[in-house]
């Protein structure tokens, strides 16, 4: 839930609770949602409601509840990491969709959850809920389990100990979820099938930066994995790496 405002919080905070109660389990809220979330009253969250909404930060459809607008949604395209990152990959991502024709991910970790930097639809009739900015649980995507598999002890405890089941096939069990975590640091890849969407599969990989640290995943959805797991798998690794090469070259440009 976002923060509260402390009393005698500037306008800039109060602000920023507002926006901050917008999460992906809320992200359409009415008036009252809003000012209970952030911890203000109903009328200071009604005037800087309309504020936000004059420049852009939010925006109100017409049953009176509100969204994030798209000035936020803009701003956030700007984050550094995320967006050197998406104009380093956006070619490998093209190669890898027109040669598997399936649905291409690039994500990154965001606390407990994958957060989607770009996504290239497949030509298969294949379902995926992700969405470019969208945020899925870690354990039940194939590109969140790579991102599981390489995070701090911390965020590794925290998501085993509350598993939500999306599917009947989502993993539940601690237990089985490290075991296939500790898979994919042996293996280098992380799979997935029916766990996030019934009637759909994923394989991801990780992708390294400089220093050699995972700083991003990529993955592909297909109906099923079955004999095209290795060659999946070897699409991935190829553009991981050309991924990787290609951040590396860029750090090495001045600026």
């Amino acid at each position: 839930m976002a923060g509260r405002s402390a009393p005698g919080a500037s306008l800039v905070d109060r602000a920023l609770d507002v926006l901050g109660a917008f999460e992906p389990e809320h992200r359409v809220l009415r008036l009252a949602d809003l000012a209970a979330r952030s911890g203000l009253t109903p009328s200071t969250t009604l005037r800087i409601v309309r504020r936000l909404q004059t420049r852009g930060f939010v925006a109100r459809r017409a049953d009176g509840s509100y969204v994030v607008g798209r000035r936020t949604w803009d701003l956030g395209l700007l984050a550094p990491v995320q967006t050197d990152l998406r104009d380093v990959a956006a070619p490998f991502l093209q190669d890898l969709q027109a040669a598997t024709r399936a649905t291409v991910h690039l994500a990154q970790r965001d606390g407990d959850r994958v957060l989607y930097l770009d996504r290239l639809q497949g030509s298969a009739s294949v379902p995926v809920v992700s969405r470019v900015g969208g945020r899925l649980p870690l354990h039940t995507t194939g590109v969140g389990k790579v991102l599981l598999a390489h995070a701090p002890a911390d965020v590794v405890a925290h998501v085993l100990a509350g598993l939500d089941r999306v599917t009947p096939y989502s993993i539940t069990s601690p237990a089985l979820l490290q075991r296939q975590l500790a898979q994919v640091r042996r293996e280098g890849f992380a799979s997935t099938s029916g766990e996030m969407d019934v009637g759909n599969a994923s394989v991801a990989v990780p992708v390294r930066g400089a220093d050699g640290q995972v700083v991003a995943a990529l993955g592909l959805v297909v109906a099923t994995l079955g004999r095209d797991r290795q060659r999946l798998v070897a699409a991935l690794t190829v553009a991981a790496a050309g991924i990787g090469r290609a951040l590396r070259a860029d750090l090495r440009l001045p600026g």
